[in-house]
């Protein structure tokens, strides 16, 4: 599911009885693989004072409260600033956008203690006073949160533009679209990105594989103490 909506019901009620009966539906056939609801990121009403964040929304969807859910293994969230405050100058839009990337990797972090994932974001072409520059300008906000974030172990994990296309695609164009060979800058940007979490999971999964060997050293220590306890050694 992406993006679940249910305007008739802002309670967030609905929402949230169809994502529970369906987590568990799906980790009852298949507990193997990650799930997640697809939310937008909206809060809802377990979070009262989280709801000034929101654009002017009420789509019946609870980030805290969808993403509590059990058999929900990570959460999502999407950023539009383009689409959500319309009319609004850029210095608005990322200062939305850096309001809404705080409170939801902190939120992941401290109140969901689950992984976070930025599942869409983008600035279209097609709004007026576009440049490549202040698109990579939101890139750059959106990849520098979540490498901050990532780098200390925290809740973001990782970030997906909308959307990648590759020369051809013309008729899925849709204002957001990143064709690499067409935007150096930006797929720069995202070569960067990508080599930087990389170089953070090769970090920590050194990290892991020293913490592993340290278990079993005093593992094998504790064997070797065991079946010795009481013997005499050396002369």
């Amino acid at each position: 599911m992406n993006e679940p909506r249910c305007t008739s019901d802002p309670s967030g009620r609905t929402i949230q009885g169809w994502a529970t009966e369906m987590a568990s539906y799906v980790k009852s056939i298949d507990r193997n693989h990650l799930l997640e609801v697809g939310l937008e990121g909206f809060y809802g009403q377990s979070t009262p004072q989280r709801r000034s964040l929101n654009p002017n929304f009420d789509i019946g969807t609870d980030f805290i409260a969808n993403n509590r859910i059990p058999g929900i293994d990570f959460a999502t969230a999407h950023a539009y600033p383009d689409q959500w405050i319309t009319n609004s100058n850029d210095q608005a839009q990322l200062s939305f956008l850096n309001n809404w990337l705080n409170s939801h990797i902190q939120d992941a972090q401290y109140i969901l203690r689950k992984p976070l994932l930025i599942t869409e974001f983008g600035k279209s072409w097609k709004d007026s006073g576009f440049s490549s520059y202040k698109r990579d300008l939101l890139y750059n906000t959106v990849y520098y949160k979540i490498y901050s974030s990532a780098k200390r172990g925290g809740a973001a994990a990782g970030g997906f533009f909308w959307q990648l296309l590759s020369e051809g695609m013309d008729s899925f164009r849709d204002g957001y679209e990143i064709v690499l060979s067409q935007n150096p800058s930006t797929a720069n940007l995202i070569a960067q990105q990508s080599h930087k979490l990389y170089q953070i999971r090769k970090i920590f999964s050194r990290m892991r594989n020293i913490q592993r060997w340290k278990r079993a050293k005093a593992a094998r220590r504790g064997d070797w103490t065991g079946s010795n306890r009481g013997r005499r050694i050396g002369n």
